[in-house]
């Protein structure tokens, strides 16, 4: 399987959560290497070794950076008293009302608006872990599912214009051969216009020179061999972004080479519709992992 670097994942647990509101985002780019940078709330921070463990076993290549937000809400969780607090409260308000008469009983609602005499519980600390992990792991697979999804996107782009480049490979080939043969006229008619004898051998010895100086046979075998590996590592999948990107720039290398030795300009035409379609593939090349 052929996996992009690009994805966006997002997953979350609802406020009806134990720990409240708990959100993972998670966004990669291409990247040369496994380059992770996380943003976690200060209840999480200790998770952040974990979440880099599970990232580098999923991921081999991109840029990820991962965001976890959390929203408590405590109106779901109980309320727990301060015991100590209250009594001294409420010894308080006896004291005040045994000293006047007029003073009401105190408000229940009011004692517990007191400062320190109520508090929401925390959930413990096993539990937001607990649910972070559960809602990272599931924001990892969906990236990994997105991603997967864009590289095989991206694998048939590029096997599209692999054959595209062989079929143009078999074009400048099938006209190497009238190229050579018009090429050779062209020298010979130019020598028949001079007026002095011609040398025979030195003729050959020019021709000779002439077609190893114009041949591109080589260069084409060397294409073929390169569009034959680039089908082979996408059919192998995996982790291959960098070889392919090592074979563009082979193909591109032959694809120069081609066009210096251009003797026509359907062989030019035809070496710049390569260099075209290469770094087309270059291109999406570059987002594979």
């Amino acid at each position: 399987m052929i996996n992009s670097m690009t994805a966006f994942a997002r997953a979350g647990a609802g406020a009806g959560a134990a720990v409240g509101t708990l959100v993972v985002e998670l966004r990669s780019v291409n990247h040369r290497y496994l380059d992770c940078h996380f943003k976690l709330p200060e209840e999480l921070r200790s998770l952040e070794p974990a979440f880099r463990e599970a990232l580098g076993k999923a991921l081999d290549r991109g840029k990820v950076d991962c965001l976890v937000r959390l929203q408590t809400t405590p109106g779901d969780r109980p309320l727990e008293l301060d015991r100590a607090r209250l009594t001294q409260v409420l010894d308080a308000c006896r004291e005040i009302a045994g000293e006047e008469d007029t003073v009401a009983k105190p408000d229940p609602l009011a004692v517990l608006q007191f400062p320190g005499v109520a508090r929401t519980a925390s959930p413990a600390e096993d539990e937001i872990t607990r649910e972070a992990r559960a809602v990272f792991d599931e924001a990892l697979a969906s990236l990994r599912e997105t991603r997967a999804r864009e590289g095989a996107r991206l694998a048939v782009l590029v096997r599209d214009r692999i054959d595209a480049v062989a079929r143009e490979v078999d074009a400048v080939r099938a006209r190497v051969p009238a190229l050579r043969e018009h090429q050779q006229t062209r020298l010979r008619q130019r020598l028949a216009e001079l007026t002095q004898a011609l040398d025979t051998d030195r003729l050959e010895q020019e021709l000779a020179y002439l077609a190893q100086k114009t041949d591109v046979d080589e260069e084409l075998d060397r294409l073929d061999a390169h569009v034959a590996e680039v089908r082979r590592v996408l059919d192998a999948g995996g982790p291959c972004g960098r070889r392919l990107d090592f074979l563009m720039q082979e193909l591109n290398r032959e694809a120069n080479t081609l066009s210096s030795k251009s003797t026509g300009i359907t062989q030019t035409q035809g070496a710049i519709e390569l260099k075209v379609l290469i770094e087309q593939i270059r291109e999406q090349v570059q987002n594979i992992e």
